[in-house]
C-alpha cells in the first residue's frame, strides 16, 4: 500500500503530536516530518518530498499565508490548513484557499464539537482529498479569464442551485464573478463548517457583482442575489404565499454532511422543478448526485464540472456517472451555460 506522506507545520509542538498522532491512526497515512515555522518546513519539503502539508497560519519567521504562496508559486504541493474558529482565523482560511490550499481544518479546542474523535476522521478526509487533488494541474492551467454573462434573462420563478466541496471556494467564485446582476437568486451549499460560511458569503460579497448573504430562515430569494447555507445547517427552498424563500433546519447528516447539497437540490426538484438549473462543482465523495437527478428528472438544465477544471473530480463524477448532468463544463464555461439554460427558460416562457 502506498501510504500518503504528510508534513505537519505548526510552531505549537502540542498541536504538532496531536496531528501526527491522528494522523497515523488509521495506517494509510504516515507523517515523515514536522516543521515548527516556515523556514524549517522549507528544507524539509525539499528533502522529505510529501504528498501533503498540514499548515498553521500563524507562526514566527514567516507566516503560513506567505508560506503558502510561495509554495504554490514554486513547489505547488497540495496543502490543508489547520484554522482557528475565529473571524480573523475565517477571513485567513478563506485567503489561503483562493492562494491555492486544497482545504482546511479547524484546529481542535476544548469546546471543539463532537471532539477529538471526529477532528480526526475530518482532517484524514481532508488529506485524502487533498492527495488526490489536481494541485499541479491547476497550477499550470491559465487563469480564467473573468468574461462576465452580460444578462441572465429569466422569467419570474426561475432559481440556480450549486454545489460543491473540497475546491470549491474557489470554483464558485469563478462562477459567481461571471454571473450577471440580473440574474435569478442562487441558492449555494458549500461543505464548510460553523463559522465560517458568514465569512465565505461576505467574501464572495466583495469579489462579484451580486448580493452574498449566509441563508437565514424564511429569507425570500431575490433576483440578483445568493445565498450561501449556514454551516451545520441544511438548505432548503420552500415556496411560501407564492414566493421562494430559504428553509434552515438542523435536521440529521444527509449524505455525511450538514449542509448536504442532496438536500439543497432534491428541494429545488420539488419546489422549482422545471424552472430551476443546478450546477455540481469540484468535491469529494458523491453528495448531490442524488439530488441532481432529482432535479434533472424534474426537467431542470444540470451540468456538472469536467475532470480537468475540478480540484478533486468526485461529486461531478459520481453525477455523472449517474446520468444526474445534461452535459460537463470547465469551471470557467459553467456560468454561461447557465444563463444559455435560463434564456431558453425565457423564450419557452
Amino acid at each position: 500500500m502506498n501510504r500518503i506522506k504528510v508534513l505537519v507545520v505548526d510552531d505549537s509542538a502540542l498541536i504538532r503530536e496531536v496531528l501526527s498522532r491522528t494522523l497515523g491512526k488509521d495506517g494509510d497515512i504516515v507523517v515523515v516530518g514536522t516543521a515548527e515555522d516556515p523556514l524549517d518546513a522549507r528544507t524539509k519539503v525539499k528533502d522529505l518530498n510529501p504528498d501533503v502539508v498540514t499548515l498553521d497560519i500563524e507562526m514566527p519567521n514567516m507566516n503560513g499565508l506567505q508560506f503558502l504562496d510561495k509554495l504554490m508559486r514554486l513547489h505547488p504541493l497540495p496543502v490543508v490548513m489547520v484554522s482557528t474558529l475565529t473571524t480573523k482565523g475565517a477571513s485567513e482560511t478563506l485567503l489561503a484557499l483562493e492562494l491555492g490550499a486544497v482545504d482546511f481544518v479547524a484546529k481542535p479546542n476544548a469546546t471543539l464539537s463532537g471532539g477529538l474523535e471526529a477532528f480526526g476522521e475530518n482532517l484524514r478526509q481532508k488529506v485524502r482529498a487533498a492527495a488526490n487533488s489536481d494541485v499541479k494541474g491547476r497550477a499550470m492551467r491559465a487563469p480564467a479569464a473573468n468574461v462576465p454573462v452580460r444578462t441572465a434573462a429569466a422569467p419570474s420563478g426561475a432559481l440556480i442551485a450549486i454545489g460543491a466541496s473540497t475546491g470549491g471556494v474557489e470554483a464558485i467564485r469563478v462562477v459567481l464573478s461571471q454571473m450577471p446582476p440580473d440574474c435569478p437568486p442562487i441558492v449555494i451549499a458549500q461543505h464548510m463548517p460553523a463559522g465560517f460560511t458568514s465569512r465565505f458569503a461576505g467574501r464572495l460579497d466583495e469579489l462579484t457583482e451580486l448580493k452574498v448573504v449566509e441563508a437565514e430562515d424564511r429569507l425570500p430569494l431575490l433576483p440578483g442575489h445568493a445565498y450561501v447555507a449556514r454551516g451545520d445547517f441544511h438548505l432548503r427552498v420552500e415556496r411560501s404565499s407564492g414566493q421562494l424563500k430559504c428553509r434552515i433546519t438542523q435536521d440529521d447528516l444527509t449524505s455525511g454532511h450538514r449542509p448536504s447539497v442532496d438536500v439543497l437540490f432534491e428541494s429545488v426538484a420539488k419546489t422549482v422543478g422545471p424552472m430551476a438549473v443546478g450546477a455540481i462543482l469540484t468535491g469529494m465523495g458523491r453528495d448531490g448526485a442524488r439530488g441532481l437527478k432529482l432535479m434533472r428528472d424534474a426537467g431542470a438544465y444540470t451540468v456538472g464540472q469536467s475532470q480537468g477544471s475540478a480540484l478533486v473530480y468526485g461529486m461531478p463524477r459520481v453525477a455523472f456517472e449517474e446520468g444526474a448532468v445534461i452535459e460537463q463544463a470547465p469551471v470557467e464555461a459553467i456560468a454561461a451555460r447557465l444563463a444559455s439554460a435560463l434564456t431558453r427558460l425565457k423564450s419557452a416562457a
